[in-house]
């Protein structure tokens, strides 16, 4: 049977029909939509865990108890998951075990572009690049097999394009395995130094089987030039030529190759690539006069390849980075123009700028009010974090002054405060993260805080939902990936346990409270905890949230036209729901997006904003 897939969801499919009975993830683009395709599987047990490190630990109990499990996350976040990942691969697995780290080319929704090819390396953990959804399916299956074939977690490293683009797969039905016995084994799963000494060693013979599998892997096949013996292909220009590739690069070499020579090109698909087959790349450039290599980011198949051409004694060209970019995706556009010398950029980081459009806060975004007021103050630096109110970055707020990673802010504010404190200079740090990424990683920079005795002030933006991936559940949303009813994480209860004394929750529609807050706690000479609570305005609303929030379904605001004065004070706050016609020289309310959370209503000077059924709006006019 044939679907049309996207490559997340033919990972959850492969998986599924794998027989895997753990899931674990955090959610990132572009890896989110794994977990939630396994959460529909009833035989498969799926979680959303705080942060990736928990993740992955989470997968590797499963795996020593007996169940095949798998863990999924952006490349970002296989640094969170670095310290167990590690050392498993080290043990070895009693159940099947795979990894899959979704990597960004470009990054479109990212803060890094880094190549998680290189952890497999460091880490010797097997690896699988699919190309395709197809592959995607096939590998996934396999990797299981092979992870218990081999004793060994199993990364698959997908990208992008592969996560979000969508091809056919033939699909099979799922195979039911028993749980494989728990024995305890002390010397496998216990990494004290001696025991890790004694796995060390074992890990080279390991490799030696994992690069007789990469050889005979169906993953890594030659198509020579068309149905020539190998080394009878020829280019234009007489000269035999060869592409190694991997990943999608591959789908893009063939077109961009297949129009500049024709049939005359040979391809070396490589799809197991740790360890890369040896004696396959050496036979291969063996035949050839010039071998390109495309490939995304970093030279990591071409590092290798130009260390067997040494050894082999391969006296043609071989071209990598040295035409192709190091960074960004290798589309056929940029294939093509590094071929060609094209003088136009290799990739087009200003693509954006042609139309101006930058994204924005959502109308009736719980964000907007903190900070609309935040922007305003001169006297602070507000270290930021990873989420929608990443946004308050550009204008017209201006008001984020930093951002690293996940629950850096607190962190980062903590030191910055200690700088200012010690060097005499009068400024407040202001952090500003979300809920689910204070469950993430926040937890441990707000403790670092109290125990150093920072006076930051700590803003967790409550929204009720994991926001900027899609609306994942989180331990303080109630519910799990699969929508059943859980404990909730207690917010306020769980700042003050960690030793905040000072802890204010707001809703940061009202422009007033936000100002209250901030001045209460400005002068401090301790940490102090602000929580922003109003759920994010496109989340799906349980009947907890109407029963905690009465004013969701507020009446829709309004301009009263014979009042409005175009001074475009309303604007200034953000929402992409006031149009200002320039006609009129009125500002009108687009009443399909509005949600009347009257946040425009306080700064208009005239009052001229009131709620469409004549009403006032809920707040007070703000000063």
């Amino acid at each position: 049977m044939k679907q049309l897939l996207t490559g997340d969801e033919a990972i959850a499919r492969g998986a599924w029909e794998a027989g895997v009975k753990h899931a674990s993830a955090y959610p990132g683009t572009p890896s989110t939509e794994i977990l939630e395709n396994m959460a529909e599987y009833e035989e498969v047990y799926a979680e959303w865990s705080p942060n990736e490190k928990v993740a992955m630990e989470s997968a590797i109990g499963a795996s020593m108890a007996g169940v095949r499990s798998m863990v999924s996350m952006k490349h970002v976040g296989v640094n969170v998951a670095a310290d167990p990942l590690m050392t498993f691969a080290y043990m070895g697995v009693n159940a099947g075990a795979v990894i899959v780290t979704a990597d960004e080319p470009g990054m479109f929704s990212s803060q890094n572009e880094q190549d998680n090819r290189n952890y497999a390396k460091m880490g010797k953990i097997p690896m699988l690049e699919p190309a395709d959804s197809q592959e995607c399916y096939d590998m996934m299956k396999s990797a299981f097999e092979l992870s218990e074939k081999h004793n060994v977690i199993f990364m698959v490293r997908m990208v992008t394009r592969v996560c979000h683009g969508k091809t056919l797969v033939e699909v099979g039905e799922r195979t039911e395995l028993p749980i494989k016995e728990w024995t305890p084994d002390p010397l496998k799963y216990v990494a004290l130094p001696a025991h890790a000494r004694i796995l060390r060693v074992k890990i080279e013979e390991r490799q030696k089987e994992l690069l007789e599998a990469s050889e005979n892997s169906p993953f890594n096949f030659i198509e020579w030039a068309g149905d020539l013996a190998p080394g009878k292909g020829a280019g234009e220009d007489g000269k035999r030529i060869g592409v190694i590739t991997s990943g999608p690069s591959y789908w893009y070499a063939k077109e961009v190759f297949s129009d500049l020579y024709g049939e005359n090109v040979s391809y070396l698909k490589l799809g197991f690539t740790n360890p890369l087959p040896e004696k396959m790349i050496g036979e291969f450039i063996g035949h050839l006069d010039t071998v390109y290599i495309i490939e995304e980011d970093d030279p990591y198949i071409q590092e290798e390849v130009e260390r067997i051409a040494g050894k082999t004694k391969f006296d043609g060209e071989i071209h990598g980075k040295d035409i192709f970019p190091p960074y960004g995706e290798m589309t056929p556009d940029v294939v093509r123009k590094s071929l060609t010398g094209n003088s136009l950029p290799l990739v087009d980081y200003d693509r954006e700028m042609i139309i101006r459009r930058p994204p924005s806060l959502c109308a009736g975004c719980p964000h907007r009010g903190l900070f609309y007021r935040l922007g305003k103050r001169k006297d602070i630096m507000i270290s930021g974090d990873i989420g929608c109110y990443t946004l308050a970055a550009g204008a017209p707020y201006s008001a984020m002054n930093s951002c690293v990673c996940m629950g850096a802010s607190i962190s980062v504010g903590h030191g910055a405060q200690q700088a200012f404190n010690r060097a005499g200079v009068n400024r407040k740090v202001v952090t500003v993260l979300g809920d689910s990424t204070f469950f993430h990683t926040g937890i441990n920079s707000l403790m670092n805080t109290v125990y150093n005795n920072s006076n930051t002030i700590n803003v967790i933006l409550d929204n009720r939902i994991t926001g900027m991936t899609g609306h994942q559940q989180n331990p303080g949303t109630g519910f799990t990936v699969k929508g059943d009813p859980t404990n909730m994480v207690d917010m306020e209860t769980l700042v003050r346990a960690i030793g905040i004394k000072h802890v204010k929750v707001i809703d940061p529609n009202d422009l007033k409270a936000v100002d209250a807050a901030f001045d209460e706690f400005i002068d401090l000479d301790e940490p102090s905890v602000i929580i922003t609570r109003w759920p994010c305005v496109l989340k799906k609303f349980s009947d907890a949230d109407l029963a905690e929030f009465p004013g969701l379904f507020s009446t829709k605001d309004v301009v009263q036209p014979n009042v409005c004065i175009g001074c475009k004070a309303c604007q200034k706050t953000g929402c992409p729901a006031l149009i200002f016609d320039e006609e009129t020289k009125k500002v009108h309310i687009k009443e399909t997006d509005c949600v009347g959370c009257d946040v425009c209503a306080q700064v208009c000077p005239v009052s001229a904003i009131t709620k469409a059924d004549g009403s006032a709006p809920k707040f007070d006019k703000y000063k």
